[in-house]
């Protein structure tokens, strides 16, 4: 039997299976978010010390030169963190942040100063001024004073120009001083450690060059923990930053998840509790600036939100999305809406209809309440909102017509061709189309390759939006998969290539993910879905002629 005979023969199951699998993952996905998981129990409800920034409130970022933090918010904050932690690190002088020191001593809290450096030599040096004083004036509330942050990283200073400011500042105080950067960067600079007083490295195993799972993060902090103490003897080393964030993309196997930071700062704890190890979890405070910079998951590391609130607890199970009945919610309201849709201008008859409409409905619906999620957790701006409302809308409208057609053709009589009306090209603002969904067809594909290009070439920060492009995804397959008794005419020269760039950096996004990106993988699926009717379609018409 050759494959197009065959093709035909199945393309109504098939479109079924597609249907119920499509509904039945919407389903499953939100139940499993809402589903206790069961972790390993923190030995402590402590934490020796944690990375603080004020700037958690809407449109607050230390980018804005006039910021300035009261005094008075940052007592309010320290005298909540106080019950939590013995420290906190700082990262600048600037915008409020000197009275610190002060405000810390008052609640029996110590503090990791930090002198921000980058490359203005103006700002560098008014930070040196400032944090000199403050270490003389709140000396007693001092456990470190920390010289730059990633500045090599950043590339910002030479090791030289950097090596002279620790230096000088380690000249002017007692007060241990030294200096903070991704623990590989530690390795190319060496020189330095010999003008701090002890090492404070970053590692971060979700911002690893080889990302690292949750199930294997704290062991790698271990392992380089361990390295880094063989490398650099006889000096006393301290991670200045590790932790995990709640939300974001996942690279490669590590996800960005609410019970993955939860397991990753339990299972920290309990190894922290086994060595002697100083230490400092990044951060307190979830800070949405950050997402101008790392995209979603850059404002997502704090153990508690920007309402202060503790996002999860340190013993006991977490729950990723106690909402997720609101998810089902709307599948259920999706699936009246496609009914009540379905019922206008019907041309079909019989309960196949309704079903694949319902089916269609319930999954279109909880599709969209994960494109919800992603835009609570990713809009910054009144633009970034109307944008993702506005696709969101769209793909809803395209999801409803190919609903229509799919639950007419289900509903027909097997032999398609009996009803089906030839193939007609139609004529728009001058450009011919091959039927009346091309328009729809084209926009979702030009909008997915666009955003396809920016995944595989500048990627790193990205979402993986995959809740938005499914509804206009899986119906063009469903719809192409019932076509398949009707004429086919050849798709626009614009389809085809745009269905060739889709095919082509979905199997990219996969790659440069090593396939370990579970995520990767549905979006690849998505982009097949979309481009491989059309090259079906370009495949069918071109032998028919």
């Amino acid at each position: 039997m050759p494959p197009q005979t065959a093709l035909v023969r199945f393309a109504r199951p098939l479109a079924w299976i597609v249907l119920v699998a499509a509904a039945v993952f919407g389903a499953a996905y939100w139940y499993l978010l809402g589903r206790p998981v069961t972790l390993p129990d923190s030995p402590t409800a402590k934490i020796a010390c944690v990375s603080y920034a004020p700037f958690r409130l809407k449109g607050e970022t230390p980018f804005d030169p006039r910021a300035f933090v009261p005094p008075e918010r940052i007592e309010a904050d320290l005298k909540a963190l106080s019950q939590r932690f013995d420290c906190v690190r700082t990262y600048s002088m600037g915008q409020g942040l000197g009275a610190v020191p002060d405000i810390a001593g008052r609640y029996g809290m110590k503090v990791l100063m930090g002198i921000w450096l980058g490359r203005d030599p103006v700002a560098n040096e008014r930070e040196v001024q400032l944090g000199i004083a403050a270490a003389k004036r709140d000396h007693d509330s001092l456990r470190g004073i920390v010289v730059g942050n990633e500045v090599m990283l950043r590339g910002e200073l030479s090791e030289k120009a950097l090596a002279a400011y620790i230096a000088r500042v380690n000249a002017a105080t007692d007060v241990p001083v030294t200096y903070a950067d991704v623990w590989e960067f530690w390795e190319r600079h060496q020189a330095l450690a010999k003008v701090t007083d002890y090492l404070t490295i970053h590692i971060l195993p979700y911002w690893e060059d080889e990302p690292v799972a949750p199930e294997k993060a704290v062991q790698h902090v271990a392992d380089v923990y361990q390295h880094m103490k063989g490398e650099f003897a006889g000096k006393q080393i301290m991670i200045g930053e590790t932790g995990w964030p709640s939300e974001g993309r996942t690279r490669r196997d590590a996800s960005a998840s609410l019970v993955n930071e939860a397991r990753y700062v339990r299972e920290f704890l309990n190894y922290a509790a086994t060595v002697d190890m100083p230490y400092n979890v990044i951060e307190a405070f979830d800070q949405p600036w950050k997402r101008d910079l790392e995209g979603t998951v850059g404002g997502y590391w704090g153990i508690f939100d920007v309402d202060a609130q503790p996002k999860f607890p340190m013993t006991g199970p977490v729950v990723e999305e106690p909402r997720w009945t609101w998810a089902i919610a709307a599948g259920a309201g999706g699936a009246l809406l496609f009914l009540l849709a379905g019922a206008f201008a019907r041309r079909w008859h019989g309960a196949a209809g309704w079903v694949a409409l319902a089916l269609a409905g319930f999954a279109s619906g909880t599709a969209l309440a994960a494109h919800a999620r992603l835009l609570l957790f990713a809009c910054r701006t009144t633009l970034e909102w109307a944008t993702g409302i506005g696709v969101g809308v769209i793909a809803l409208f395209t999801a409803l017509t190919l609903a229509r057609a799919v639950a007419s053709r289900l509903a027909s009589p097997v032999n398609l061709a009996a009803v089906a009306p030839p193939a007609v090209e139609r004529r728009r603002l001058g450009i011919t189309y091959s039927d009346a969904f091309t328009p729809q067809r084209f926009f979702w594909m030009f909008v997915l390759a666009l955003y396809a290009i920016l995944m595989v070439f500048n990627g790193r920060y990205r979402d993986f939006p995959v809740g938005l492009f499914a509804l206009p995804c899986v119906g063009f397959l469903l719809l192409a998969l019932l076509r398949t008794r009707e004429d086919v005419l050849l798709p626009l020269v614009e389809e085809r290539l745009l269905a060739l760039i889709i095919a082509g950096l979905g199997v990219a996004v996969v790659v440069q993910e090593l396939g370990a990106n579970v995520v990767s993988w549905g979006w690849m699926l998505l982009s097949f879905a979309l481009a491989l009717p059309v090259l079906s379609a370009w495949r069918a018409a071109s032998r028919a002629r």
